[in-house]
């Protein structure tokens, strides 16, 4: 082994799955408060499926490899770094980057691996979590006792959103495809789990709360499901986009909106500042990883791949029909 290069995932040209290969690439050295961590296991999202299709640059400064999460050992520390030492198990966010034997983090961006949990477990749950907290927690400001509607709650997202939301004691709706998933959605903490293919979610939203509605919903849907969250809502209710998977361009009579003074939100984790990441970071060990370590919110892996077979995990995330969370075990 060569120690000045690593492997690493390269995306050779815009495209489907078959156009990712693992190339040898330098090494990188931690400068200033940056960590390097040998990665064990790192986490696919639809973030890296944008990527590859060309629709979703890395931030200026991170590396142009996929991958926005893992978990891993430290290796290495920066001459500005003082919280981490070499094997300290860590797992982290980055702007890319992660699909690699080595990954350079800042050191606020990493907590450590929550007790209990393993590498592949770690190495999926930092993205979800932080998205779920920063997007239902403080831009919707969830309380218990409220109602949430999780929509995808069989993706990796929305599964950690379920047990994070009847964890702080709300009342989850959520949708899912095919009544398998659904009845896994109620397993992990839903109150009433919707077939989307087969109920239409504003109905059984108006019948089982009344007519009231939901006070927060978190979409990745978009498409027609604008419209139609907004019907969902209660008067008051607050609404947030983290994807539009059936499109971000819509022609929706805002009346509703108004007349319910709707809150219409949405967000991105990826091109947020160092010091907004370190805030989200900072929020999941205080407010996150005591929940995780005491069993009320668990990564649920669907399936693992390993680094070289990383065109394989691209496909199993596109095809659908997956639960919870797909990883790349690295080492």
């Amino acid at each position: 082994m060569n120690p000045d290069t690593m492997q690493a995932v390269r995306i050779r040209e815009w495209g489907g799955p078959e156009v990712l290969e693992i190339t040898s690439v330098p090494r990188p050295r931690a400068p200033g408060k940056f960590v390097l961590v040998g990665v064990a296991a790192a986490g696919l999202n639809r973030g890296d499926i944008a990527q590859r299709q060309g629709r979703y640059p890395p931030p200026p400064g991170a590396p142009d490899t996929p991958g926005l999460e893992l978990a891993g050992m430290v290796v290495a520390t920066g001459p500005d770094s003082v919280r981490w030492k070499a094997g300290d198990a860590v797992c982290g966010l980055v702007g890319g980057g992660a699909h690699a034997e080595f990954c350079l983090v800042h050191e606020d961006h990493l907590v450590p691996v929550p007790r209990g949990l393993s590498m592949l477990e770690a190495g999926g749950l930092v993205e979800a979590a932080a998205t779920v907290w920063a997007n239902v927690f403080d831009t919707a400001a969830l309380r218990p006792g409220q109602r949430i509607l999780v929509h995808g709650g069989a993706s990796g997202i929305g599964t950690i959103a379920i047990q994070m939301a009847a964890a702080h004691g709300a009342e989850v709706f959520t949708t899912a495809r095919g009544a398998d998933r659904c009845r896994r959605c109620v397993a992990i903490g839903a109150a009433v789990a919707i077939d989307y293919e087969h109920e239409d979610f504003v109905a059984v939203v108006d019948e089982q709360t009344a007519g009231r509605g939901v006070d927060v919903i978190l979409d990745m849907v978009g498409g027609d499901y604008v419209e139609r969250n907004i019907a969902a809502a209660a008067a008051g209710g607050k609404i947030v986009w983290i994807a539009f998977l059936k499109g971000s361009r819509v022609t929706v009579d805002l009346r509703p909106v108004q007349k319910k003074r709707l809150t219409l939100a949405g967000s991105t984790l990826r091109g947020r500042s160092e010091a907004e990441k370190t805030i989200v970071m900072q929020a999941l060990e205080r407010d996150v990883w005591p929940l995780v370590e005491a069993g009320l919110v668990k990564p649920i892996i669907d399936a693992t791949f390993s680094l070289h077979d990383v065109a394989s995990a691209h496909a199993r995330l596109e095809a659908g029909g997956h639960f919870g969370k797909i990883v790349l075990e690295v080492r």
